[in-house]
């Protein structure tokens, strides 16, 4: 397991609040919920939540959401899709990067503890800032950029082969995890893009669809962009959809060196 250090709180009073266990329940599991609001002007606090297992879904989101519905409602965190596919509700579940929604309660020994992404900045409770993370995806142009004008009911053709090239990449939904898994993203995150950034970055380089490879590894060439990856490995350990974000950063980096031997 990946063990990453709390938000970007100063102090965090491990003391907060606690809800008294439900009438009647007789399957109970504890769940430690990291609390913080601006408007109050109090530091971050742990609030004890008391759950009847056998009363609720079998997903950390599903425990969130019941906490929110019957024991306080303003408790704050993203969700959507409810499906693993929107990457919403990523947040650090047991020590882990991952997502609520897909996250069994079962799948974790004793209290679980519930932390919004690590070394973030955060809005409130559980939803971090993602700010910069969008702005650093916008920078890898994440669209098809061919040289020709688009031919009006025309599609890009792309072989079976050049298709499977993707797999693995078109996949990742932004969730955030691995980047916020990354020590070098936590040091360095105005300057390097991180690994979801730079996985997105792989899928259009290698798009036969698409035509502006050298501008696009050109763009990355910089000490920080990319070359600040040590290839820990915390990205691909925690990626929730089994993803390789460090695959694809390796990729890059030899995409680079047969760039300059050309």
């Amino acid at each position: 397991m990946v063990q990453f250090s709390l938000p970007q709180h100063s102090k965090v009073n491990k003391r907060g609040k606690t809800y008294p266990v439900p009438a009647g329940a007789k399957n109970i599991r504890r769940f430690k919920i990291y609390r913080w609001s601006p408007d109050d002007a109090k530091n971050p606090r742990i609030d004890t939540f008391f759950i009847d297992i056998d009363n609720c879904g079998p997903m950390v989101l599903d425990v969130l959401i019941t906490i929110k519905d019957e024991m306080d409602s303003s408790l704050t965190f993203r969700r959507s899709c409810r499906e693993g596919i929107c990457g919403s509700c990523a947040m650090n579940i047991d020590g882990t990067n991952t997502l609520a929604c897909t996250k069994s309660i079962h799948d974790i020994k004793g209290d679980v503890k519930v932390y919004p992404l690590p070394h973030m900045y955060v809005i409130k409770d559980l939803v971090p800032d993602l700010s910069n993370f969008y702005e650093q995806y916008k920078k890898i142009k994440p669209w098809l950029q061919v040289d020709k004008s688009a031919v009006p009911n025309k599609e890009y053709k792309q072989s079976i082969e050049d298709r499977e090239k993707l797999d693995g990449l078109y996949d990742c939904i932004l969730c955030a995890c691995c980047s916020t898994s990354c020590p070098s993203y936590w040091w360095n995150g105005d300057k390097y893009l991180g690994p979801a950034t730079l996985l997105q970055a792989y899928r259009w380089i290698i798009d036969s669809r698409d035509n502006k490879t050298a501008e696009r590894l050109d763009a990355l060439n910089d000490p920080f962009k990319l070359y600040r990856c040590h290839t820990i490995m915390n990205c691909t350990n925690t990626c929730p959809k089994g993803l390789d974000p460090a695959k694809a950063i390796i990729k890059i980096k030899q995409l680079m060196v047969d760039m300059v031997r050309d």
